[in-house]
């Protein structure tokens, strides 16, 4: 038999390895989602709770690398933290917590 190592998956600089959580690394404060993102998440049947497990753990979906280090930066400094995630439909959901992480929303890009 042979011996079967974890696997890992990278996204936003956070590995994380099979059968073990990761850590969140900020607080999400209350949660909301605009209509439109909403509705793309139902046609799309998916959860938000999947791009929100994703945003809180530093997985910052398909941003640019300049992107992905100012939300790096921006969880040192308490700063807003941005990510974006295709949907399964191929539509943009965007998800933003506010710097005092008061607050985070799913939103799709026309309504910001």
């Amino acid at each position: 038999m042979t011996e079967r190592k974890p696997q890992t998956q990278e996204g936003g600089g956070q590995r994380r390895e099979e059968g073990n959580l990761p850590r969140p690394l900020f607080s999400l404060g209350q949660v909301v989602g605009t209509p439109g993102a909403l509705d793309a998440l139902g046609q799309a049947e998916q959860e938000p709770i999947e791009l929100l497990g994703r945003h809180i753990t530093g997985d910052w979906g398909e941003l640019p690398d300049e992107d992905r280090e100012e939300n790096e930066r921006a969880l040192q400094r308490g700063l807003r933290l941005f990510s974006a995630y295709k949907l399964n439909s191929g539509v943009k959901v965007w998800v933003i917590t506010e710097w005092d992480r008061s607050v985070t929303t799913l939103l799709l890009p026309n309504e910001y």
